[in-house]
């Protein structure tokens, strides 16, 4: 899944919510599953998350919404399996990225 969003150094919950497509308690629900999830909260409780957090959360959406993973299941995948996911991840979501760009190209013609 190809996320779009600007280069920022904060994101706030809604622009995450809707870049992914999911509701922003989905994203809080995950906060609390997943230790890898660390957002920034100011003093009023707002979750700011940085491009890191951005793509812990790109890897669990993959694990669990593409993948079918349970939530436990993509815990323990994360924890002992990650460095292998995480490259055949990576290459996926590179082949996207190209994919797109090549749709955008072919709708200029």
């Amino acid at each position: 899944m190809h996320i779009d969003l600007p280069e920022k150094r904060y994101y706030a919950i809604g622009e995450v919510a809707k870049a992914f497509k999911v509701n922003t308690s989905l994203i809080r629900f995950w906060e609390k599953e997943f230790d890898v999830l660390k957002p920034k909260k100011n003093a009023k409780g707002n979750r700011k998350f940085t491009p890191e957090d951005i793509e812990h959360l790109k890897f669990i959406y993959h694990l669990v919404k593409e993948r079918g993973f349970t939530l436990e299941g993509a815990k323990t995948h994360l924890k002992e399996e990650r460095r292998q996911t995480l490259s055949t991840f990576e290459i996926i979501s590179k082949l996207e990225g190209v994919k797109n760009e090549l749709i955008k190209i072919k709708n200029q013609l």
